[in-house]
């Protein structure tokens, strides 16, 4: 399926993950237009209109991209790395959602462009609250550029 809008692309490989994370962007009324995708390259490929997204027309960039780090074929630092140094893509904002608390993947990540990075939480109930804010915040408190 070739999308042509995506308010929110989240990019995460463990299921139960991204799962949690659609539900509770429903729960919040913000999951319009929300695109889930499994690995890094696929992610690129869907940013920058090319592989099987080539042929796509008017695209929008999302919102917000909420990025896994762990990803197979791509890995997430690699991604963030390609769409932030991309003219045409550095101000679609880049959400860290991962289950590494690692100093060095937290300062690379900064140091590549990530808007926000979090860390996962153990907790079903955290983890569906700290998304519904992610997405209330990116969705509804900021402001973007046209």
């Amino acid at each position: 399926m070739i999308h042509e809008e995506c308010e929110i692309l989240i990019v995460e490989d463990n299921p139960e993950d991204a799962e949690l994370m659609l539900r509770s962007l429903k729960k919040m009324h913000l999951a319009n237009q929300v695109i889930h995708l499994e690995d890094g390259a696929e992610a690129l490929d869907f940013i920058l209109n090319q592989g099987a997204y080539a042929q796509r027309k008017n695209f929008i960039a999302p919102r917000v991209m909420l990025l896994d780090l762990k990803l197979p074929k791509v890995h997430g630092l690699e991604v963030l790395k390609v769409i932030k140094s991309n003219p045409d893509t550095k101000n679609i904002p880049v959400v860290i959602v991962t289950s590494s608390r690692e100093d060095p993947d937290i300062k690379k990540a900064y140091e590549l462009g990530a808007n926000s990075y979090i860390v996962k939480p153990i907790d079903f109930k955290d983890f569906m609250d700290t998304l519904s804010h992610i997405g209330f915040y990116w969705m509804v408190v900021n402001e973007r550029p046209n």
